[in-house]
């Protein structure tokens, strides 16, 4: 167990190794940054040594982390370097030599595997919640991918600000495509900070953005209203985001609340049949509701709703009611702790298997395994 200054707490011999300051000051800054990029932290403890940090965190609380095993990630008989920075240190030459020619030799793939293999162990056999390291995981994730969109966008001959990818935005959150509008999101923010690097035209930039969906939404649905009581209240966080980082985060929040208003209501549904269908699915997509139940309750042909409904969407009726479930048990998934099969019942699926089989069909990945990339358990 290590606390979050580093010091090994399992360890009461005061003239042990482990007490060094320098690996000590080693052990608080690897904590730090495997809380930051949310996930397990490889790294060199001495020249050639590795090791690696679990962190441990239950809701927003760093309570401590783990170390995993030291290993040498070179040729036996290559270890000068290590016995000399620990000597350097204030290690005895004697014990540093006899620490480092204990320590097996190790590929770093394997390393890596065994802190992720810890990391995933820890939270799957304890009741920790880690909600602060989905939340950086996230925060990392989605900086990497502006970066990634910056360094692309440096070598275009034009850098102006891409309107174009405000519309794309719009019809990908029309249809409930979460990791697509993402992508683009961050593609926007890239070209935001080209345009201009200072923070406070870059807010300028993001309000003018959201403003542009809340009035798209509106003119699609006027019952989508109530989006602009939490368009300003997001407006408040991005104005007082202090740093760019913290913008992309709130941004990116603002836009999956958003998705979800506009997904599940539907839009152009002011436009007659069109808006009763839509309002009819999202009501009650997780029954058992067939094309022929809706068209006798909207009052027009099988064929006629089933065309408006591919017209408005993009989907057949069932594809629409796949996504919104889907979309709905990844909500649940993230939120809870409800078991599969309850879920499962919850969203109108046959039974378990079909849940599963439906969800890695649109997702790529099975309910377990998303809901142990997004939680971290």
């Amino acid at each position: 167990m290590i606390s979050v200054d580093g010091a090994m707490a399992s360890c009461a011999d005061a003239d042990c190794l482990c007490h060094l300051p320098v690996l000590v000051r080693s052990r608080a800054d690897a904590l730090r940054q495997s809380v930051r990029w949310g996930e397990p932290y490889v790294y060199f403890l001495a020249p050639g040594i590795m090791t690696w940090m679990i962190p441990l965190v239950d809701g927003d609380k760093v309570l401590g982390g783990l170390t995993g095993g030291d290993v040498a990630a070179h040729e036996e008989g290559d270890r000068t370097a290590a016995i000399n920075y620990l000597a350097e240190a204030g290690c005895s030459r004697e014990d540093a030599a006899t620490f480092a020619g204990s320590l097996p030799v190790w590929v770093q793939s394997r390393t890596h595997e065994a802190a992720q293999s810890l990391f995933d162990m820890v939270y799957q056999m304890t009741a920790l919640k880690p909600h602060l390291l989905v939340r950086n995981r996230e925060n990392a994730q989605q900086q990497r991918q502006i970066a990634e969109a910056i360094q692309e966008r440096k070598g275009a001959a034009e850098r102006k600000y891409p309107m174009r990818e405000e519309q794309m935005l719009l019809s990908l959150m029309r249809v409930g495509d979460r990791n697509g509008a993402r992508s683009v999101l961050n593609d926007m923010l890239a070209a935001m900070f080209l345009y201009s690097p200072k923070l406070l035209l870059i807010r300028a930039r993001a309000i003018e953005m959201m403003g542009f969906l809340v009035r798209a939404a509106i003119e699609d649905n006027p019952a989508q209203e109530p989006l602009m009581e939490r368009h300003q209240e997001w407006v408040g966080h991005i104005i007082t985001a202090e740093t760019f980082e913290r913008l992309c985060e709130v941004v990116r929040h603002a836009l999956d609340d958003f998705m979800g208003a506009i997904f599940m209501q539907g839009y152009n549904r002011s436009r007659g049949h069109v808006g009763k269908i839509l309002s009819i699915i999202s009501q009650r997509y997780m029954t058992s509701l067939s094309l022929d139940a809706l068209a006798h309750e909207v009052g027009i042909s099988r064929f006629h709703v089933a065309r408006l409904l591919k017209r408005s969407t993009g989907k057949t009726m069932t594809q629409h009611v796949r996504t919104l479930r889907v979309n709905r048990a990844c909500e649940l998934l993230e939120s809870s702790d409800e078991p599969y099969a309850e879920i499962a019942y919850q969203l109108g699926f046959a039974d378990q298997s079909y849940f599963i089989k439906q969800f890695r069909e649109m997702t790529g990945t099975t309910p377990a395994r998303y809901r142990q990339a997004r939680r971290g358990l």
